[in-house]
């Protein structure tokens, strides 16, 4: 059974409605055969234990799809990127990378935008480590034909708020996939801390993100597997940060 699967499957607990259980819904619909699960309400029961998982799966693959289309066509560079992350990321198997097709291309049609699924993802998941992934992951879409279309940047600017996270990711990431070095400031809003903050709190901050990102507290999260490469990724931006603001300070 896929890992959506058994998300579906592990019994009644969390109740997902909205655009992530009609999601759910049209999967279902569209891959069992003669359709008698689908789910004309969008509202799915989903264990607890499976639910983040879940919640995160069916969220991204539905948002990977309305950027890919924000200019109106699906290349196949963008095809390629959200492969390259289901496959080498995720490491999802055969089957899951079956479902996640499935999610995405029901999503290219959908009646809910991508501020819908942001919307519920951030009610139902407050994940911060999750939302940072699936911001970070629609940058390399929207980047993925070395072409940023004014509606592509028109999400990129506004999905934040949405997903729980601060404006200022928004400059960072910009310049990470300019290819753009990231300046002192971009060091502190990495850590989340200003130039004015003391030695204390720089060092505070650093503290709290490394315990965040820590491979032993992303596994006791259930987190997917793929987020352990993602958190070393992070973990590196983080270090490099924090030796740049403190090597400045001497």
């Amino acid at each position: 059974m896929s890992w959506l699967g058994a998300g579906i499957g592990a019994g009644i607990g969390m109740v997902v409605g909205g655009p992530v259980g009609a999601a759910i819904g049209a999967w279902l619909g569209s891959s069992v055969s003669g359709g008698s699960v689908s789910n004309r309400s969008g509202i799915i029961g989903i264990h607890d234990q499976q639910a983040a998982q879940t919640t995160f799966f069916v969220a991204l693959f539905s948002m990977l799809a309305k950027m890919a289309k924000a200019d109106g066509k699906v290349t196949s560079e963008e095809a390629d990127v959200v492969n390259h992350f289901a496959k080498n990321m995720l490491h999802l198997d055969a089957e899951d990378r079956k479902a996640a097709k499935d999610i995405f291309t029901n999503a290219l049609d959908d009646e809910y935008s991508v501020y819908d699924y942001a919307d519920q993802y951030r009610q139902i998941t407050r994940n911060h480590q999750m939302q940072e992934m699936i911001y970070r992951l629609l940058f390399s879409v929207a980047f993925s034909d070395k072409q940023l279309h004014p509606a592509e940047d028109k999400i990129l600017k506004e999905i934040p708020a949405r997903l729980g996270l601060d404006d200022s990711y928004y400059n960072i990431l910009m310049d990470e996939f300019r290819g753009q070095s990231t300046d002192m400031n971009g060091c502190y809003e990495i850590l989340g801390c200003t130039p004015e903050s003391t030695d204390t709190e720089v060092k505070k901050a650093y503290r709290k993100l490394c315990m965040e990102y820590h491979p032993d507290k992303i596994g006791s999260k259930g987190l997917p597997d793929g987020f352990l490469k993602f958190a070393q990724e992070q973990m590196q931006q983080i270090n490099e940060s924090y030796s740049s603001i403190m090597a400045s300070r001497k």
